[in-house]
């Protein structure tokens, strides 16, 4: 995988709501970052929670050794301590006060199918969604790639409602997560 793909929704929503806050690189900056701000600096906490020796996790830090098997795992909590829950709580405040217009937008690819009256229809064109503040506060709150998930399946469902049909939920929405950005 290779592109925003490997960073998922989740990583994506978390660099556009906090762009001071990426995560970093190197995987052995994120192995340290990782252990300290998640496992309070344990080595052995983190080695159990992945399943390895605890000299493998300082060999990761130390940069001895890639954490290829674990890599994936890696990344996704590199991105998740970057922002404090606090920080994140902050950010969702201010965006709520917004109101019905955030300034944060979307774009969701190929949504592949949703319900219409009890039959399936497929739009292959892009979808632009005006976040509301409650939504992209609630993005700012995600904690994971399926919190993201429910946030945007709301907002497309919002956005279809608005038209002739109705009735949509966020659970009527399949779209390629790969196929998503938020500006």
């Amino acid at each position: 995988m290779a592109g925003s793909g490997t960073r998922g929704m989740f990583g994506r929503v978390r660099e556009a709501l906090f762009p001071s806050r990426t995560a970093p690189v190197q995987s052995t900056t994120q192995a340290g970052h990782v252990r300290d701000r998640k496992y309070g600096g344990s080595t052995k906490a983190m080695a159990a929670a992945y399943s390895v020796a605890p000299r493998t996790v300082q060999r990761w830090i130390d940069g001895t050794r890639h954490p290829t098997k674990h890599e994936q795992q890696l990344r996704r909590e590199a991105l998740e301590v970057q922002t404090t829950e606090r920080g994140r709580e902050r950010r969702a405040r201010q965006l709520a006060q917004r109101g019905t217009i955030s300034g944060i937008n979307a774009r969701v690819g190929r949504t592949m199918t949703f319900e219409i009256q009890g039959s399936d229809a497929v739009r292959a064109r892009d979808i632009h969604l005006n976040l509301t503040g409650e939504q992209a506060a609630a993005l700012a709150r995600a904690e994971n790639e399926e919190d993201v998930r429910h946030v945007i399946g709301e907002a497309l469902a919002d956005y279809f409602n608005g038209g002739s049909y109705g009735g949509f939920t966020a659970d009527d929405f399949t779209f390629d997560p790969d196929d998503f950005n938020l500006n």
